[in-house]
């Protein structure tokens, strides 16, 4: 019986917490894409798209998946708002970043915002997720057009991933996600995090 409830007890306090950053410029569908989490990993109702409004400043999210625990913090996209985005990279294991495919009008704004983070020597090889999202849109580019539109040259070693998705209907979203939790897992990012915990305490 001890050995029951022993091994119960280690499998719920061992999971491991993962910070994730969710950035994109702004009216990408970070918001809608955080409530749609919440709505797929846990008994919580999101709220609905139409109740969203833009972020001004941060929401954050929690959800466990995998045998993962994650802690999303999603930052609004606004040009004077991007600025704040490093605040948090320091103490980030993974990126989402969420692209409006549906109106590649912005598809430059969104571009330049991602080199820009990229090259940033906080965010030093923290997997990347690329989420083309909107696919439940009209119109909206296939994720291969929006992988060859940005055409990256900052990944090189860093893990990465274009999805195609939908935070609307949920399409792709699970899937996306556990990679996410997989690489995060086994990246150089969280081995790097984790020994620096250990070395001051922090959290």
């Amino acid at each position: 019986m001890f050995s029951l409830f022993y091994g119960l007890w280690k499998y719920i306090f061992s999971k491991t917490e993962f910070h994730v950053l969710i950035l994109g410029i702004d009216k990408a569908g970070k918001t809608t894409l955080l409530e749609k989490l919440k709505t797929i990993y846990s008994n919580l109702e999101g709220l609905p798209p139409d109740r969203i409004v833009p972020t001004v400043g941060l929401n954050i999210g929690r959800i466990e998946a995998s045998n993962a625990k994650l802690v999303f913090w999603d930052l609004g996209g606004q040009i004077g708002l991007r600025t704040i985005w490093e605040k948090y990279y320091d103490e980030a294991h993974a990126i989402i970043y969420v692209i409006d495919a549906a109106c590649p009008a912005r598809f430059e704004d969104s571009k330049s915002a991602l080199e820009k983070m990229l090259r940033h020597e906080d965010l030093q090889g923290a997997p990347l997720l690329i989420l083309a999202n909107k696919q439940d849109l009209t119109g909206a580019v296939s994720v291969e057009e929006v992988a060859r539109y940005l055409d990256l040259k900052e990944l090189d070693e860093r893990l990465y991933m274009f999805e195609a998705v939908s935070a609307y209907d949920g399409m792709g979203i699970k899937g996306a996600v556990d990679w996410l939790v997989e690489v995060m897992e086994r990246s150089k990012r969280t081995e790097a995090l984790r020994a620096r915990v250990g070395m001051n305490g922090r959290v």
